[in-house]
């Protein structure tokens, strides 16, 4: 059977030979396939098969382009093994040093170009659209949709966007949608936070994961530093038991919208909205931005002292204290320059969760 299959696959190849012309041997085949391509540049190109290019037209362009000497070899080469109707379109990175016998390879193998698409920890919906509508190599579908338009596309029309989208570096190849991309992240984030929630501290004052997702949001908007969210989750969650308000900035910021213009005044303290924690109890309607994993995390293995306040040092770090009384002296220090005769007048936090 094997001599069979050999005397075939001679058989074949003589048919190759005699179909390119006279005068072509064996060695010039080998050499064409198996010696490695040189570009002008000397970094890769990108190269790519549209839908319904025939192997002629990928082999002329190819040699076009300079990656290859012998269009017709290579046009040879893919009827004989077949592989002329298995390439699949796309863009493909062909690199120096590859060889004719490589890049067909990956024309079959469907090995395109990837790109990537980072979605930011601590990001809002609005930013996230924002970044999508801008990157290149992404299909617009979902533009000029609203928030509410957008989740029905998704298949979610009672949804809140906010928060739904897991932070992570999503690749992928051109000509994916947006819709595309923002249904992967939505499905990652109900994957980790069912995970997440499955194994939470028994006993926390959170009734769903949605929940879970909310605080989670609050606790990444207010601290970038790793080895703080479970500490701040845990000032948070005593805050909750003991019927206080979160008091906590960022969800006064996300609750001005446009009007925030990069300083938050005593007076955006007092004026109410739907995500005013000073104003109001318990956790915000919705998440305020999209938390990481270890947000999630953090928020559902809080790290707890009995600490009801924080302030932060001005390094993107915090000091914690349990009353009210620390937590002056704290913000003294920290935020008015030991001034305190402008803690009364300056002191965002009257009984509240930071400053």
């Amino acid at each position: 059977m094997a001599r069979r299959r050999r005397k075939t696959w001679l058989a074949g190849f003589v048919v190759l030979l005699a179909s390119v012309g006279a005068g072509v041997t064996a060695a010039d085949f080998f050499r064409f396939l198996h010696s490695p391509i040189r570009l002008d540049t000397g970094r890769e190109v990108v190269f790519t098969i549209d839908q319904g290019d025939p192997v002629r037209r990928i082999a002329d362009r190819m040699a076009q382009r300079g990656l290859i000497d012998r269009p017709l070899y290579l046009r040879a080469t893919a009827r004989f093994t077949g592989d002329a109707r298995r390439i699949k379109t796309g863009e493909y990175v062909i690199e120096p040093g590859m060889t004719p016998y490589r890049i067909l390879e990956k024309f079959v193998r469907g090995d395109v170009k990837q790109y990537r698409f980072a979605v930011i920890p601590g990001w809002t919906f609005d930013q996230l659209m924002t970044a999508l509508g801008t990157h290149g190599a992404i299909d617009q579908t979902l533009e000029g949709l609203s928030p509410e338009e957008i989740m029905a596309e998704l298949g979610y029309p009672e949804q809140h966007p906010e928060g739904r989208f897991f932070p992570d570096t999503y690749q992928f190849s051109r000509g994916r949608t947006d819709r595309e991309l923002l249904a992967r992240a939505y499905d990652r984030m109900q994957t980790v936070l069912a995970e997440e929630w499955e194994n939470r501290t028994q006993g926390l004052p959170l009734d769903s994961p949605y929940e879970a997702l909310i605080l989670a949001s609050i606790v990444e908007r207010e601290t970038g530093v790793p080895d703080e969210r479970a500490r701040i989750a845990g000032v948070f969650v005593e805050r909750l038991e003991r019927g206080m308000r979160l008091q906590t900035d960022p969800t006064v910021i996300y609750g001005m919208g446009d009007e925030y213009d990069g300083d938050i005044r005593y007076r955006d303290l007092r004026k109410d909205t739907p995500y005013n924690t000073y104003t109001r109890g318990g956790l915000t309607p919705t998440p305020i931005a999209m938390p990481s994993r270890a947000a999630i995390h953090g928020t559902l293995h809080p790290e707890r002292r009995g600490e009801l306040y924080f302030v932060s040092t001005g390094d993107g770090r915090h000091v914690f204290s349990e009353t009210l009384e620390e937590h002056n002296k704290a913000v003294v220090k920290y935020q008015l320059g030991g001034d305190a005769t402008r803690l009364r007048g300056n002191n965002h936090d009257d009984g509240g969760g930071e400053e």
